[in-house]
């Protein structure tokens, strides 16, 4: 099948979202649709799979205009969506979430359970995957919840299959099972619209590519043709750093200390010192711990073993509130579970965090408000048509920095980063990277928790590497290559860097 969008416009109010788009791709090609957060990218592929109208334009398949005026005539069309936000029901099992909508029926009018499971059960073979699709979706981690999604569209058997971003939450293994099939899809004359912020996977597993920029398009061509440093400079319209961004600076007094922290199969026996001013990285593979580390170090993750220590005082941190009266921001890696709250405008969800203090005689002010998340918004170049509109109107990159702009108005003494660019383009990361680096040279103790070796070499004084949630060892700034991570986080020991148990050592003598 071959598809051809022509001539596409669509604006939100005066916002022109899309001008006059031309996007084709044929069976048999993966064709990337890159662009920075805001550049069109999810719209021109809602307006395919039906989800929104075009102002303007066609849509020929195979040369015959069609019209999709929902989700349903898209699929039926043999074009299937697989959003970046995932659309599945946690209280579902894994076939119900992949037969949702087009359930099979026994004579009797039944559902055919039994053909539906050995179905799915056929798709996971094909994938290389072991689940069980009567297990609920709810029990699933993120990067199954993805596999289920991926696998739904080959039920399916599309003729035409969006991914949009569909690795932001897998394992290196699980990405190169996803590019298998991909592969394989190709081979047997599938088309596919690959959208994703991972250049070096855009080089890897795709033969043509098309950039829009605020709209408009920018560049095409076949991905032999180009490479990352000019897909990068096509997408933000100049060259994008590549360097490391750390800088000398003096570090203040310690602010946090953490003393063999453990939380059941969790995350165990961890230890680590923080100074005002500093970057500290934790990294590893999925299922490391880091973030269920750091979610009982805000309060949020449940009761944990060890002792915690803010400047130099023992605390236990109960209760998100709690962190929050102590000066412990936390930016999550999911935005829509956890970062924002969509019944919110885009103002509320960047200020929600500081209005205890902006209230008089428990009414809020709101000049107050307006004007700190202004100036937020400002310096982290949130696109936005209103601070009125509804958070969902955002990209997800400009949903992430209103997430960041609450926490920076907050003014906290520890900040924590949980992946700050997951599904952020390459702009939007240096507007992230220069902001976190603002914070350290403001005298905030800064973590970040990074899946992106390369993240982590650019951004961190020192990194932790964790492995089946412990430290495996620290290594320091000039000992922190992606090498030297992946090694590690894969249970490789330590060599140059700091071991664990002088990490722990370290620590108690700081204290």
């Amino acid at each position: 099948m071959t598809l051809e969008m022509r001539n596409i416009y669509k604006s939100f109010g005066a916002n022109d979202v899309l001008r006059d788009i031309d996007f084709t791709v044929g069976g048999g090609e993966i064709c990337a649709l890159l662009g920075e957060n805001g550049a069109g990218k999810s719209t021109l592929m809602n307006i395919l799979g039906g989800v929104l109208p075009a102002d303007q334009g066609k849509i020929l398949l195979d040369g015959a205009e069609v019209r999709f005026r929902s989700p349903a005539e898209s699929l039926d069309a043999g074009i299937a969506f697989i959003h970046q936000e995932l659309n599945l029901v946690n209280d579902l099992a894994i076939f119900e979430n992949m037969y949702i909508g087009r359930e099979l029926k026994t004579k009797t009018g039944l559902l055919d359970v039994k053909t539906m499971c050995a179905r799915c059960q056929e798709v996971f073979g094909r994938m290389g995957v072991d689940l069980e699709p009567r297990a609920m979706v709810r029990d699933l981690d993120a990067s199954y919840k993805q596999i289920v999604e991926i696998a739904r569209a080959l039920l399916m058997e599309a003729s035409i299959i969006i991914m949009d971003e569909p690795t932001t939450s897998l394992t290196d293994p699980e990405i190169e099972r996803v590019f298998d099939m991909m592969r394989t899809l190709r081979s047997q004359g599938v088309a596919m619209v690959f959208i994703s912020h991972k250049l070096k996977e855009v080089m890897a597993v795709c033969t043509r590519y098309t950039v829009l920029r605020d709209g408009a398009m920018v560049a095409a061509g076949d991905v032999a043709d180009t490479n990352v440093d000019q897909l990068a400079r096509h997408m933000v319209g100049h060259e994008v750093r590549t360097e490391s961004l750390r800088r000398e600076r003096e570090l203040g007094a310690e602010v946090l200390r953490a003393e063999n922290l453990s939380q059941g199969r969790r995350f165990a026996d961890v230890s680590f010192s923080l100074r005002a001013g500093e970057v500290l990285g934790f990294t590893g593979l999925l299922g490391d711990g880091r973030s269920e580390l750091f979610q009982a170090v805000f309060g949020s993750g449940g009761r944990y073993q060890g002792q915690l220590y803010l400047e130099g005082r023992p605390v236990t941190v109960k209760s998100t509130s709690q962190a929050v009266s102590l000066g412990i921001g936390y930016v999550p890696r999911d935005r829509k579970e956890n970062g924002i709250i969509k019944d919110m405008n885009i103002l509320e969800n960047g200020s929600i965090v500081t209005w205890p203090r902006q209230s008089r005689q428990g009414f809020l002010d709101w000049k107050r408000v307006r004007q700190d998340f202004r100036r937020q918004a400002e310096g982290l170049r949130i696109k936005m048509g209103g601070e009125q509109e509804p958070i969902g109107s955002l990209s997800g990159g400009n949903q992430q920095k209103v997430v960041l702009a609450k926490w920076l108005n907050a003014g906290p003494k520890v900040l924590i980063f949980d992946n700050p660019t997951q599904g952020v383009d390459v702009g939007a990361k240096e507007d992230i990277y220069d902001t976190i680096l603002g914070l350290a040279g403001q005298g905030v103790a800064v973590v970040v928790l990074s899946s992106e070796a390369q993240e982590i070499v650019r951004l961190c004084d020192r990194v932790l590497v964790l492995y089946h949630g412990r430290v495996q060892a620290e290594l320091k700034a000039g000992e922190i290559t992606e090498q030297e991570i992946m090694r590690l986080a894969t249970g490789g020991g330590a060599s140059g860097g700091q071991a664990a148990g002088e990490i722990r050592e370290e620590a108690a003598v700081n204290g």
